[in-house]
């Protein structure tokens, strides 16, 4: 029997097709209750790694006989030995390509929309972290939101497409993922910028995002607004491209609503995200497509794999967007928090630019779910 591997892209539109898997993950128990690759009609059999060291004769029988096998550990090393062992016994298994380490970096390109005279959006999803990215490509320009630190996913999905990135933009100072926003700007030679309210304690140039800015991609009248959208951070800014798509950052997500806790700021800040969310998103077309920069659940992705969803339908089935009493509304965003993130605060600082931790360090700090969102 043989051993076969698995890529991230594999598992990816195993989850979107909603297809069956059964996954032996050796990970200690702490790391797979943390986190897991999570699929609609994926089962699951966590086994430490160090309990498999003497055979896996005492876990066949817990191996389904009819549905595919993945072996996943950390960084692939655990898996591909235990794929081996089960091998021998004469089961035919795969090992997931770099392990969690790969999963939590793998990125999915879908287009979400078409813009006036041939302009197009695309939507990176990073779908074992639950980040979402964008790229709004016009007549031979692109600009990128919100990217991550693989940075060469972007700059080569615009050479694929032929098109050179001008504008890269964060919409906030982010804390759950280092941000590759400022590498991309210095590779192209692209703007970067950033909301001036986040940017305090920043340590390099950028050009200001401030409420009502307008920066044109291309020359076909493709302008991405800044919208001044306080909560998440004092600085969170959300875009609306071509008055179709409404880029909302960690304000609005499909089905919850950002936290604003991970500057220490809750009680500060728990106003603004009332603010935005129940008066200047109310003032906006419900026709507008929310393009959110996470998801919480696979639940959220759509058919395609993607995650959008109209305004005018948020307000109607996000609990978030639904609690007219005030009092309520603040008890949900101070005190119904998830665990922070991952080493958020060094994050934060990184992506200041007041520390640069080597790579395998910044691997290491983004391991892990999202946290973003308020329960």
């Amino acid at each position: 029997m043989t051993v076969n591997t698995m890529s991230s892209h594999e598992v990816t539109r195993k989850i979107v097709q909603k297809e069956t898997l059964f996954i032996l993950d050796v990970r200690n128990e702490d790391a797979f209750a943390d986190w897991k690759i999570e699929g609609a009609n994926f089962d699951y059999l966590n086994i430490p790694y160090f309990e498999l060291l003497d055979g896996v004769e005492e876990i066949i029988e817990k191996l389904p006989a009819d549905k595919e096998i993945l072996v996943v550990c950390a960084k692939e090393g655990s898996s591909v030995m235990v794929a081996e062992m089960l091998s021998e016994e004469g089961w035919t298994v795969s090992y997931l390509q770099g392990g969690m380490k790969a999963w939590s970096e793998h990125l999915e390109p879908v287009k979400v929309g078409d813009l006036r005279d041939g302009g197009e959006v695309y939507q990176f999803v990073r779908i074992g972290k639950g980040c979402l990215s964008y790229m709004v490509i016009s007549n031979g320009e692109a600009a990128v939101i919100d990217a991550t630190r693989m940075t060469d996913i972007f700059t080569d999905f615009a050479a694929s497409k032929g098109v050179k990135i001008t504008n890269v933009f964060d919409t906030h100072l982010h804390a759950d993922h280092i941000s590759g926003g400022r590498k991309i700007a210095e590779q192209t030679g692209a703007m970067y910028w950033l909301p001036p309210k986040d940017a305090e304690e920043v340590t390099f140039t950028y050009a200001a995002l401030e409420d009502g800015t307008v920066v044109t991609i291309g020359n076909t009248a493709i302008d991405i607004h800044a919208l001044y959208s306080p909560g998440h951070t004092i600085g969170s800014t959300s875009f609306i491209v071509e008055e179709k798509f409404l880029l909302s950052g960690d304000i609005l997500f499909i089905d919850s609503i950002g936290r604003p806790d991970l500057a220490g700021k809750a009680e500060d800040w728990v106003g603004d995200l009332r603010e935005s969310l129940y008066s200047r998103y109310r003032e906006l077309s419900g026709e507008l497509v929310v393009l959110p920069a996470h998801f919480m659940i696979m639940d959220e992705l759509n058919e395609d794999g993607s995650v959008s969803e109209q305004l005018g339908t948020l307000f109607k089935k996000n609990h978030g967007l639904k609690m007219e009493d005030e009092e309520k509304f603040r008890k949900l965003v101070t005190e119904n928090l998830p665990p922070q993130p991952n080493a958020y605060q060094e994050i934060r600082k990184i992506n200041m630019g007041k520390i640069m931790p080597a790579e395998e360090e910044q691997r290491e700090m983004e391991i892990g779910p999202n946290r973003c969102a308020v329960r």
